[in-house]
């Protein structure tokens, strides 16, 4: 299964430039990495992203991540995965560009 983290072009470049990164600042501060399903995603966006340009979506197979990752409750009850370890760049399976048009984000076609 994929699951999905938005990064900032700064956080990006980060994970690019040393090969791992514990996250954004909201990561730091929970102590795990915070990703989104494929249905959570775009509400993820809209809430902690709203009218960001620059952003990028980057795509991590669960099977790679181990007993690290949990699933946990959040927004509404719902289950969200959560990583207990930084993210790798060997864990990305891939990124691109997350653009705004009309102040939505857009995400790939199948992912919303």
């Amino acid at each position: 299964m994929m699951i999905y983290k938005i990064f900032r072009g700064p956080e990006w470049a980060d994970l690019r430039a040393t090969g791992r990164s514990a996250g954004a600042p909201v990561d730091l501060a929970d102590g795990f990495v915070h990703f989104s399903t494929a249905v959570q995603a775009a509400e993820t966006a809209t809430k902690h992203f709203a009218g960001e340009a620059g952003l990028m979506l980057l795509a991590v197979e669960t099977d790679r991540l181990g007993d690290d990752l949990k699933w946990e409750p959040s927004r509404g009850g719902a289950l969200f995965p959560h990583l207990y370890r930084e993210i790798r760049l060997s864990d990305v399976a891939w990124a691109q560009p997350l653009p705004l048009l009309d102040g939505q984000h857009q995400f790939p076609p199948g992912l919303k």
